[in-house]
C-alpha cells in the first residue's frame, strides 16, 4: 500500500520546483480585462471585487503615507497639490487687477456707478413670459422674497420694449423677466435701467423652498448680505456688479441672511442661506431657498431689444467651449 507523504516534503517538492504559490488575495492573472468576461452577472461580480481591491491599495498608501510624514513630523515634504480644471485654468488677458487705474476709471463712469456712488436705491420688477404656470409663478413669489424691494406683475402679453419705459417712469431700476419651458423656468432675462446693460441666462436645477431638505424658516425682511465668488475675467467683473447692484448697498445684519452668487467654470450657482450662532465659536447655516443654477448666453448693451441691439458678448459654444480649461468669467 501507498504512504501518505509527509506535508514538509510536499513544501519543500513545491519549492524545488519552482511552482509559485498564489496568494490569497490575487484574483486575476495581469492581463486579465474584466471587459473578456461574457456573463453580464459575473462581469458586475468582478468588477465590483476588482474596484473593492483598488481601494483596499489606495487606503493601505494612504495611511503608510500618513505614517511616515508623522515620523519625519516638519521635516516631512509638502503635500501634492491635486491638479484639477480650475487651478489649471488657461490665464485669461482680460483679468482684472483690482489696482488697475484704467477699472477703477470705468467703475466711475459705468451704467452701475449711480448706484455704487449711493444716488440710487435698487427697485426690482419681476415678470414673466405669457400665461405663466406651475412653478414659474412660485419660483418669481420666492425670488421676490429674497430681492428686497421687488415686485411680482403678471405680463399680461405685453411687449418688453412697451414694458421698459414704463418702468423707468416708475423708477425701477431692474427688470427680470422668468422664460419657461414645460412649466419650469429655464431662461432668465437681467435688464438694468436706464440705460442697461441686458444679460440673457440660461436656468436650470431649479429648487423651490419645499423641495430643499432641512430648509429654514422663511426669509425675512432684512436686506441680505451679498456673496460674489471667481467672477475674475473683465466680462465676469461686470455680471458681478450686474448682479451686485440688485440688492442694497447696507445689509441689515440683524437678519443673518446672505445671498451668494458663486461662479465655477462658467455656471454661476445661486444660493441663499441663514447663518446662526451655535455659540461664541461654532456657527451653524441654514438654506432658505430657492436655489438654481445660471448660465450666461448673451449681455447687450443698452436695454433689451431682439432686432437692433448691440451685444457685447455673445457664447459660441463650439468655439468656446472647445479648451475645458478655459473660461469666460
Amino acid at each position: 500500500p501507498l504512504k501518505k507523504a509527509p506535508m514538509k516534503d510536499l513544501k519543500m517538492e513545491e519549492e524545488s520546483s519552482g511552482v509559485e504559490k498564489l496568494e490569497p488575495g490575487t484574483t486575476f492573472p495581469p492581463t486579465f480585462s474584466v471587459s473578456e468576461i461574457k456573463n453580464k452577472q459575473r462581469r458586475h461580480q468582478m468588477f465590483m471585487k476588482l474596484k473593492q481591491e483598488k481601494r483596499k491599495q489606495k487606503m493601505q498608501l494612504k495611511k503608510k503615507r500618513r505614517k511616515e510624514r508623522e515620523a519625519l513630523g516638519d521635516k516631512a515634504p509638502p503635500k501634492e497639490v491635486p491638479k484639477t480644471i480650475e487651478n489649471q485654468r488657461v490665464f485669461d488677458e482680460t483679468t482684472v487687477d483690482p489696482e488697475d487705474e484704467e477699472i477703477a476709471f470705468d467703475e466711475g463712469t459705468d451704467e452701475f456707478s449711480a448706484y455704487f456712488n449711493g444716488l440710487t436705491n435698487p427697485k426690482v420688477l419681476i415678470t414673466t413670459s405669457d400665461r405663466p404656470r406651475g412653478r414659474v409663478v412660485k419660483f418669481c413669489e420666492q425670488l421676490a422674497t429674497v430681492i428686497p424691494n421687488a415686485h411680482v406683475y403678471y405680463r399680461r402679453g405685453l411687449a418688453l420694449k412697451r414694458i421698459i419705459p414704463q418702468c423707468i417712469a416708475r423708477d425701477f431700476t431692474y427688470l427680470i423677466v422668468i422664460n419657461q419651458d414645460r412649466q419650469t423656468p429655464n431662461g432668465l432675462v437681467l435688464c438694468h435701467l436706464p440705460d442697461g446693460p441686458t444679460a440673457h441666462f440660461k436656468v436650470s436645477s431649479v429648487r423651490l423652498q419645499k423641495e430643499l431638505k432641512r430648509r429654514g424658516k422663511a426669509p425675512t425682511e432684512h436686506s441680505p448680505e451679498v456673496i460674489l465668488n471667481n467672477f475674475s475675467t473683465r466680462l465676469g467683473h461686470t455680471i458681478g456688479r450686474l448682479f451686485a447692484a440688485l440688492f442694497p448697498q447696507n445689509p441689515q445684519f440683524v437678519g443673518r441672511q446672505v445671498a451668494t452668487f458663486h461662479n465655477q467654470r462658467d455656471f454661476i450657482f445661486f444660493r441663499f442661506h441663514r447663518y446662526i450662532f451655535k455659540n461664541e465659536k461654532k456657527v451653524g447655516i441654514q438654506e432658505l431657498g430657492p436655489r438654481f443654477t445660471l448660465k450666461l448666453r448673451s449681455l447687450q448693451k443698452g436695454t433689451f431689444d431682439s432686432k437692433y441691439g448691440e451685444f457685447e458678448w455673445v457664447l459660441k459654444r463650439h468655439e468656446m467651449d472647445a479648451c475645458r480649461r478655459k473660461f469666460q468669467l
